[in-house]
Parts: C-alpha cells; structure tokens; sequence
C-alpha cells in the first residue's frame, strides 16, 4: 500500500509543476466545478518530428526503423477540486493518444502503443485505472476512437492497406468494431487521411477528410458526416473553401454548433491550430457559420472539448487549458511533457441509434441523379449535351516514396498523384437524369460526357455507397443546400426502368500505362515527322527515355497538349480540362498534315487524359528508374559532371548561365518546352547521341539541330556557326560521356516497362505484409509482373458479400505474378467475386 502511494505521489510530481497553484490555476478550476466538471481525463506524450498534422503513427517508406511517433505516455486523471494528478497507466516507451469516456462514465477508451511495440490498439481501463484490457490486435494501427450509441465503436486505422498520395507515411480511414474489438469493418471508402470520428447529437459521425481528386492535395481537408454504418456521407462544412485544415471537431451540447481546431495552411504538427466553432445553420458552404473564438492567431492550440457553449478545455504545449467564447483564456494544469486530448471524466448523454441502410448481402449500391444539367459552374451547358456518365474509379497507392519527389513522380508530371480506372459508362437520360448501379465502397468519381464521349464536366471529389445503398443528388456540383425543386422524384426519366449497369469500353486497359498503351500509337503516326532526327516545331514525340519521363510524354505534359487538371482546385468551367480542353485531340483526325487515327486509337488517347494522362501504370514505378542518390555521390559522377559542368561554362554559359541540367533530379519542376535545358528534356538515355543537349549546338552537317550559334570569329561579317562542327570536340564528348553515365545509370536502376526491371525492396515488403505477395517472394531471385500484383492488391480491398475470396488460389492472377501479359486484356466484372477473361 505504501509503494502504490508512493508512485502516485511521483507521477503526480511528475505530470503537475512543483509550485504553488498559480491564481489563474484556481480560477480556471473554480469555474470548471460550477460547470459540474470534477474530473479529466488527458494524455501526455512527446511530440512527433514529422510536421504534418497526420503523420503520427507508422513508419516512413523506409521501413520500420523509421518509425513516426512518440514516447513518454501517460494517461492521467486531473481532480479539479484538487488540482492533484492520478496517472492511470504510464509506459514512458510507449505512447497513449485519444482518450474518450464511455456513456456511464465508468470507462476510458483510448489508443495505446505499448512500449517495444510498433502499433497503436484501442484499450479501455476503468476509471480508477483497473481492468486495462486491450479490444483490438495486430500488424496495422488503430486510433482514434469514439463510443457510438449502438454500443460499438468508431476508429480510424491503418487496416486499408493505404499510404499517403503526396507524403512518406501511411493512411487511416475510418472503420468500427464491437465493444469487445470483434467485428471490424471499414466505413469509407476514401485513399487519403480519415480522422478524429465524434458522434454528433443525432447520432451521425463527424469527421475530417482529406482528399483531392486532380486537385489540390494541400487544400481540402475539412468536416464530413456519415451514419455509424458508413452510408450517406456528406460535407459538413468547408468542402468548398480551400486552405486550412479543420479537425478534431466536436459538438457543443444544446447549440447545433462544433467546436474544432482550424489549422493553418496544410495543417500543422499534432493537430495544432485557433479554436474555432461552425453552426450549421447557414448549410456546409456558408462562411458565415464559421467563428474564430481563440485569440492568438497562430497554430497554438489543440484538441478543445466543449463542456457548454461559453466554456472549453484546450490544449496548448503543456498547459490544460479553460477557454471561453470571447477567447479568454486561464490555465487549469501544466504538464512535464506536451498534454493532449482533455475531456471530462463524466456521464453524459447517449445519441440516438440510427438504423442501418445498407444490405450486407449486397455486392452494389445505386445512385440517383436528377438533372445533370443543374449545378454550379455550369454555364454553356445545354440540355441534351450530356449523352452519358462515365465511372471511374481513384486507385490507393500500395506505398509512397521517391528522391524526394514523393508526390507523383513518375506517375505524372505534375498532375495526378494517383491511377484511375475507368470501370465504363452508365447512359444519362433526355430530362438529364441517371439511375446507375456502383460497386460498394469504392472510390469513384464521375465525367459527364457528350455524343461524341467527349468531357463537358469532371467531377474533383469522390464518392461511394455502401452496400445496398441508394444515394442521390439533384445535380452537377449542386449547392448542397438545393432540393430538387417541384419536379418529383417520379417523373424522373432515369427511375421509369431499372438501375443500368456499368457498361465497359471497349478497348480500355486495366489500368493505363503510357509506354504501353499510348507510345506504339505515337509510332505509328507522329514519330516520323517529331523526332531527334526531324524535331518539326521542337516536338519529339518517341519513346527515348529522359531523366525520369520519356521524351513524348514530357512534350506532350510540358507543351500543354493535353490538359490533366494539373493539381488545381477542382470544380473547373465545363470543357475546361480533360481531352475537350487538350490540343492534342485536334490533331488526330486529319486535321494536323496527314495524321489520321483509328477509332480505336483515338479512344485509347482519350480515355488515357480521362484518367489524368499518367506515365507510369503501376505505383512500382515509384521510386526506380532515376538516378539513384548513391550513384550521384558516387567519385566517378562527381568527376564526369564537373568535367561536363566545364565544357557546358565554356560552350553554352554565355547565353546559359547557371542552367546546367543535373542528371540527378532534386524536383519535377519544368521550364516546358522554352528551354532545350530543362533536365527532363535535356537527356536521351536511350540513345545519348540524340540528346536534345547535344543536338541543339552541333552543325547540321554533323547530323546536328545548329540552335546554339557562336562567333564565326569574322568580326566583319557577324556570321556565327554551330557550337560543335563536329562530334570530336572534347567538350562534345565531355557533354556526351555525362549522358552516357545517365544511360549507365538507368540500366542499374531499370524502369518498371525495361526487360529485367525490378521493384523497390520496399514495394515488395509492403506487398508482403498486406498478403498480396507470399513470405518466401524472394526479388532476386523470383520472376514478378507488377501490374498484375497492383491489381491484385487493389481487388484484395474490394467489398465481398461473401468475404474476400482466396486470391492466391485464383490460378489466372497467380500466373500474371509471375508472368509477362502486357496487355492486360481481361476484365473483371465489378459486381462479381471472381476474374474472370473477357471475349
């Protein structure tokens, strides 16, 4: 009994300063007891490195010896009549997050990451610290979590199989389980970042989301509502207001309020912003619901809990925080380390059960569409211009890493971060409605095309249902306060027959992959008119490899010949991206001397920039077939870049100065077609002779372009000559031994579509830890088809009425493992369990 006593007196000296209460301490106690409040329950932990507000949990793309997270948890217990701390559970190795206590007050339900341990679990303990007993297990983590009404539980976890499209660290996504942790399942159906679940009063779930569809990842990160079950999620506010993050939101009891933390930009570290409260009055668009209330304008606080509409606990570093609704601020506690997550150690009232609306023994869901034609930003749309929608699904990245171009290299050039599969086309009617079968809980999203299969509107968010779900919206990027107006549901066009199927197109890959599918079609009619030899305009348009991108694609991307969206921010004029918006599809039909594509070809090209326009058809990609950081510190680089960095100041500085192209690139940054320097240009891997760097300045008669001129040293007559007149010169030869250590390089370092190419060891370990690939894979020495192992990783998150089917025992994907299929030329239909060939 004496060393129990003795190690409560020690936490507490450890958790509370050892000084007299300050006055301010007093006042904020004083108040939170005339409020009822005469216990809190708060964590303490160390601050994580990483300054992103999501990047706490996990490990970075290089394994598990980079973790993300902290240390020196505790989970304490403040008694505000007091001021005295009862640590609960303390593991100064380990780390604890996310306290929240049950309806009767009797229970604390919380994430813990015991020390010598990688993951988070949820746990609960008993209010006076017995019976900790741990709900769920593991190789992923859980966070995050909140009571629901019906006696479950919500989290977010990293049990998608998810990394972050733009950063080095994992996904969690938002899922639910029983109390006991038994019967867990995912909600939502999104790639990116769910967060900080809370149960609204009518017993929805409040919660972030990040996502960005071709549009900006740095900008849409805000509140969202769902049932318990997952179904009907929607905006709750600031879907349409790009810039902050808005997070930790929990409602203020009687107001129809929540109070949240908005943090600056693309959020900060652990959460940290201003207080601010947003009602819902005006709708989830109206930026007159929304309220700073803290004072200090920088990113100083986090995790604030209502206790009523004029009093809040807050966090700030170490301090506890009681916050008013004018910002008036006083302390309650400090704590040795940063304090998070203060709630009220109480009773309180359980929401309302919602019945469930989906059907589990469903493979789909249905969506309805009233008028297509009715939304905003839809001006010189007509009636009758939408022929039809097409479904196309955003793919989750496997892992995310690079030579710090994370982001999307190589699967774009600064558009899309992820792959998208165009699943197929689902008919909109003369009145503009649709009624349409969706796979459940798959991200997609929807172009509105016209006769000709051509873009008049894309969608920049994506949606889903659940099983059995029937959803519907009265139009494209409606108001979301807008009701369908007089017109009844009845008269529809689209609701007089059943919900149409998704119907396929017709020679549309798997997944698109430039090299593959968009290359041969520029053999075939471009390459002899736009190549190193005949570079008509200054486009090259063959397969040559560059530093990271082929030649075509970089001119295409960096020419503005096809528009992609370019990571804007979203909602854009009809017509204004995709293939109506891109040049290039003016010149496939004759148009362009006497270029003319096949029916089939030209619907190849289109359906690529409907997918974004993306390089790489595989996130394997990632990561290889670029100048490794290795090989650019190597003795032999440094000493042929400087011997080519000296020729390039004696040949080219006087009208380049400080352009040198670097092999090893540092972004994807482009000067486009403006500049025959820009490094992803600048280089011919495949054939280093026909660099664009070495052409420019040699004579035409040395087979060269004679761009770059010089003196002739005929002061009289003005006359200038190429740079190069032969191949000879040395420093031609410096330039071309720097190009020909690139091309050495890349044959170390292959690209996914090289013979002989081979992943990342850390695409194979994550494949292996999600089953996706077995234990004994061994990548030196086993055989693999990427493509076929991202779409079996992708199929292995689909919703399965019957539960997941084996896919290894799948013989048809087993032998795409391990085998060559570049075309890929089997489907699968969306509604069924197994692959099966198409005709």
């Amino acid at each position: 009994m004496e060393k129990q006593l003795l190690r409560v007196i020690i936490l507490t000296l450890l958790v509370t300063p050892n000084v007299p209460a300050a006055p301010e301490d007093i006042q904020a106690r004083r108040k939170l007891l005339s409020l009822g409040v005469e216990e809190i329950v708060f964590a303490c932990r160390s601050q994580v490195a990483d300054q992103h507000w999501y990047a706490n949990f996990g490990y970075y793309f290089d394994g598990p010896r980079h973790p993300c997270f902290g240390d020196s948890g505790t989970l304490n217990v403040l008694s505000v009549k007091t001021g005295t701390v009862n640590t609960l559970l303390e593991d100064r190795q380990g780390s604890i997050r996310d306290p929240q206590v049950h309806y009767d007050g009797r229970k604390i339900l919380f994430s813990y990451r015991r020390g010598g341990e990688a993951q988070y679990h949820l746990y609960e303990i008993n209010r006076d610290g017995s019976g900790l007993r741990q709900l769920t297990r593991g190789i992923y983590d859980d966070l995050e979590p909140s009571y629901l009404p019906d006696g479950g539980i919500v989290f977010v976890s990293a049990r998608c199989k998810r990394w972050v499209n733009c950063w080095q660290t994992q996904v969690a996504a938002l899922y639910r389980c029983d109390a006991n942790g038994e019967n867990i399942c995912i909600l939502s159906a999104n790639i990116e970042q769910d967060n900080t679940p809370w149960v609204l009063p009518d017993g929805r779930v409040l919660f972030t989301r990040w996502e960005y569809v071709d549009r900006s990842q740095v900008n849409f990160h805000h509140l969202w509502a769902c049932h318990p079950d997952g179904s009907n999620p929607v905006a709750y506010f600031g879907n349409m207001h790009p810039g902050k993050v808005f997070i930790d939101a929990k409602p203020i009891p009687g107001t129809g309020k929540v109070v949240f933390i908005s943090s600056p930009g693309h959020g900060r570290r652990e959460h940290a912003g201003v207080v601010a409260v947003v009602s819902g009055r005006h709708g989830p668009d109206n930026q007159r619901s929304y309220q700073q209330i803290s004072r200090l304008s920088g990113p100083s606080y986090r995790d604030p809990y209502p206790i009523n509409e004029d009093c809040f606990l807050v966090a700030r570093d170490r301090d506890l925080l009681v916050m008013d609704a004018a910002g008036n601020e006083s302390r309650a506690l400090s704590a040795h380390v940063m304090l998070h997550e203060p709630r009220p150690l109480r009773a309180r009232p359980r929401e309302p059960v919602m019945p469930t609306q989906i059907a589990p023994e469903k493979a789909t869901g249905s969506a309805i569409l009233a008028n297509i034609h009715q939304g905003r930003n839809m001006k010189g749309v007509k009636r009758g211009d939408v022929k039809s929608l097409l479904i196309v699904e955003t793919l989750p990245k496997p892992l995310n890493f690079g030579q710090r171009l994370w982001d999307f290299v190589p699967i774009s050039h600064g558009g899309t971060f992820t792959l998208e599969r165009i699943l197929g086309s689902v008919p909109v009617e003369a009145d503009g409605s649709a009624h349409f079968e969706l796979p459940a809980n798959r991200p997609v999203f929807f172009i509105a095309l016209d006769e000709n299969n051509a873009a008049v509107k894309r969608m920049h968010s994506f949606m889903s249902v659940m099983p059995g779900e029937v959803v519907s919206c009265v139009g494209c990027h409606e108001g979301r306060a807008l009701t369908p107006g007089n017109s009844a549901s009845a008269s529809l066009e689209a609701l007089k027959r059943p919900a149409s199927k998704i119907a396929p197109l017709a020679g549309v890959p798997y997944v698109h992959d430039y090299p593959r599918d968009i290359q041969p079609i520029l053999d075939r009619h471009c390459v002899r008119c736009h190549n190193p030899d005949q570079p008509q305009g200054r486009v090259l348009l063959t397969g040559d490899r560059g530093g990271i991108f082929s030649l075509s694609y970089f001119t295409l991307i960096a020419r503005r010949l096809v528009s992609d969206g370019r990571n804007g921010m979203g909602n854009t004029a009809p017509r204004a991206v995709g293939d109506s918006a891109s040049p290039l599809m003016n010149r496939l039909e004759g148009q362009h001397y006497d270029a003319r594509l096949s029916a089939e070809e030209i619907q190849m090209i289109r359906s690529w920039i409907h997918v974004g326009a993306p390089y790489a058809g595989t996130y394997a990609a990632l990561g290889t077939g670029m100048i490794h950081r290795e090989l650019a510190l190597a003795p032999s680089y440094e000493r042929i870049k400087e011997s080519a960095r000296a020729a390039f100041d004696r040949r080219c500085a006087q009208c380049h100065q400080g352009s040198f192209p670097e092999l090893r690139h540092h972004s994807i940054s482009s000067s486009g077609h403006e500049s025959l320097l820009d490094p992803h240009f600048a280089f011919n891997l495949t054939r280093p002779r026909k660099s664009p760097l070495l052409l420019a300045p040699l004579a035409q008669s040395a087979q060269g372009w004679s761009l770059c001129q010089q003196s002739s040293g005929d002061k009289a007559s003005g006359r200038t000559i190429a740079v190069f007149l032969d191949t000879d010169n040395p420093d031609y030869q410096a330039l071309l031994a720097y190009v020909e250590f690139g091309q050495d390089a890349l044959e170390q370092n292959k690209r996914w579509d090289m013979p002989g190419f081979k992943p990342s060891p850390h695409y194979v370990r994550e494949m292996k830890r999600f089953g996706i690939l077995p234990e004994s894979f061994d990548l030196a020495r086993d055989s693999i088809d990427v493509h076929a192992v991202d779409r079996k990783y992708w199929e292995s998150s689909w919703y399965y009425p019957q539960g997941a089917p084996e896919l290894h025992a799948n013989k048809r994907l087993q032998q795409l493992l391990t085998a060559s299929d570049p075309d890929h030329a089997w489907e699968t239909d969306i509604t069924s369990t197994e692959p099966k060939p198409s005709p």
